[in-house]
């Protein structure tokens, strides 16, 4: 894959200041503030997505005249995996406010209470995309493989032209595993990339457990 991968911490911009209160624990503890803090940076990465999309010019009558204006012919479609990806969802959604939606089940299955797991994809619900832009967003891309398994579980609805892979924190070696396994047309975008993970893959020294600081812990029958 010759894709792009862009880590927007590198930039000196307000989107390390949302940075620094998704990691912080004391912040965390206010769940509305860590839902909305996901959201910004999704705006963030959406704003930065769209510099990249193809626009035509439009003429739109004003109270005064018409003006030609730079708008896109297309909007993309948006795919999250649940349930942590939600509020990284929607902060894309408000910036490609007419954009179709994708979603995607999956979790992690650990044998035994072992380190080593299996990721799995139980339900999809997605337009068509075939010669369409997809965002795939999940919030922590640590093995890459759930994204991998989104991925390829999208390819029932067809083939897109250009994939974005939005992410708020990215390991390295999830990165590696998305070049290794989606087609050279995907570019990665992280608001932070962090280089090691635990046993039980968390990225270290990422955030925690996204999906639970969002919506609370899981009971696991």
């Amino acid at each position: 894959m010759n894709g792009k991968v862009h880590n927007l911490s590198l930039q000196h911009s307000v989107l390390n200041q949302f940075m620094s209160e998704i990691r912080d624990t004391d912040i965390q503890l206010d769940r509305l503030r860590f839902r909305r803090n996901l959201e910004r940076v999704g705006e963030i990465i959406a704003y930065e997505i769209s510099k990249t999309l193809r626009y035509e010019i439009r003429p739109v009558t004003t109270p005064l005249g018409v003006c030609d204006c730079h708008v896109l012919p297309e909007q993309p479609v948006l795919a999250t995996i649940l349930r942590a990806g939600l509020p990284l969802h929607q902060g894309l959604l408000n910036v490609f406010d007419q954009a179709e939606n994708s979603f995607i089940s999956a979790y992690r299955v650990h044998h035994n209470d072992a380190d080593a797991f299996e990721v799995e994809v139980e339900y999809l619900a997605s337009p068509g995309i075939e010669g369409k832009t997809v965002i795939l967003c999940d919030p922590m891309l640590a093995t890459g493989s759930s994204m991998v398994l989104a991925y390829k579980a999208l390819l029932e609805r067809g083939r897109p032209q250009q994939i974005h892979v939005a992410t708020v924190i990215a390991s390295e070696q999830g990165i590696n595993f998305v070049q290794q396994n989606m087609p050279d047309e995907t570019t990665v975008w992280a608001a932070a990339i962090d280089n090691k993970l635990t046993p039980r893959a968390y990225i270290v020294p990422g955030l925690g457990d996204a999906g639970d600081l969002a919506y609370g812990d899981k009971t696991w029958l």
